[in-house]
């Protein structure tokens, strides 16, 4: 029998057509196509780890008649704020940003979901809101004042819920009904505004930067340690940091307000450091109701020089343990 040996031509020649197949393959799948060649669909990149689909929550937007904002840790926000308002405290009048947000969180987890949120609502409004609430199966942990003095009274109501987030945010959306709370409207961008704010002078002392929304200078603060609620962790956006908000003011000041989030051995080490730098507790009480560890929320008022008051928020924040901001 006569064997085959390659020569060197043969081998080159095979070679060419085993590499020009090759090339021919990769062509396909990368997308380089022929007419007559037939491409496969583009799948779509997942998340990033941490990042939740909004996609995925394109139903419950249609329910809550308003689209969310993804937020970090899996959460899905709503925010509805009370534009409609003509809120003043202190002389100065209360832009929606500052303190006039109402707002509804989602997280899933095993197919459900949990939501918390906060609804700001004037005193006619509440009577009805919580019976709508009740009547939907919305929990409400919380009814208080955050802010002091202010015209006219504004009331705010804390809520919990569990289960098919569409149904939450149905729920949520017939009790805003009942309200004066603003549509969402379809393609608006808000626009940019002038905060009048020294923010990079606010961000140095109190060590913590934020964003402009709305024309308020807005920073969060997350706890060191994991809150857990109905046995699954509860990230920072859903209510759990310390907010920090900055509105411009007259002759150069600032006002701010927003709430501490402490544990009780924090309490009045914090309530003390705020006195101390000339700035007024307006409300200490709870939120949620089942969280693990418990925890109370301090809510302030504050008209002066913007980093004067930067400097006086940071010497509370100093009493409670915190992310430093390189760790956020």
């Amino acid at each position: 029998m006569k064997t085959y040996a390659p020569t060197a031509r043969s081998y080159a020649t095979h070679l060419w057509v085993f590499t020009a197949l090759a090339v021919a393959s990769c062509g396909e799948k990368s997308g380089d196509t022929g007419d007559a060649v037939p491409q496969p669909a583009r799948v779509a990149a997942a998340p990033a780890p941490g990042v939740t689909d909004s996609t995925d929550w394109k139903n419950v937007d249609q329910a809550m008649g308003r689209t969310g904002k993804v937020q970090p840790g899996d959460v899905y926000k709503y925010s509805m704020p009370r534009s409609d308002l003509r809120v003043s405290a202190g002389g100065v009048a209360v832009k929606p940003a500052l303190a006039l947000g109402s707002w509804v969180a989602f997280k899933r987890t095993d197919g459900t979901a949990m939501a918390m949120g906060d609804l700001v609502l004037t005193e006619n409004e509440i009577a009805p809101v919580m019976r709508k609430l009740q009547e939907l199966g919305i929990e409400q942990t919380a009814l208080h004042n955050h802010l002091l003095h202010e015209s006219p009274r504004v009331m705010y109501l804390h809520i919990h819920a569990r289960g098919d987030p569409v149904k939450i945010a149905e729920a949520v959306h017939a009790a805003l009904a009942l309200t004066k709370t603003p549509p969402a409207k379809p393609g608006a961008v808000e626009a940019a505004a002038e905060a009048g704010l020294d923010t990079a002078g606010i961000a140095e002392a109190l060590g913590y930067s934020g964003q402009l929304s709305g024309g308020v200078y807005q920073v969060g603060v997350a706890r060191s340690e994991s809150v857990r609620a109905d046995g699954m962790e509860v990230p920072p956006a859903m209510g759990l940091a310390t907010a920090i908000n900055f509105q411009a003011a007259e002759g150069g000041k600032a006002v701010t307000t927003g709430d501490f989030v402490m544990t009780a051995r924090e309490v009045n080490p914090v309530l003390k450091a705020l006195s101390a730098a000339g700035i007024t507790v307006t409300a200490l009480h709870n939120h949620p109701m089942n969280e693990e560890p418990r925890l109370f929320f301090a809510h302030f008022w504050g008209n002066d020089d913007p980093v004067k008051l930067a400097r006086g928020l940071r010497s509370a924040l100093d009493k409670m343990d915190v992310k430093h901001e390189s760790s956020l």
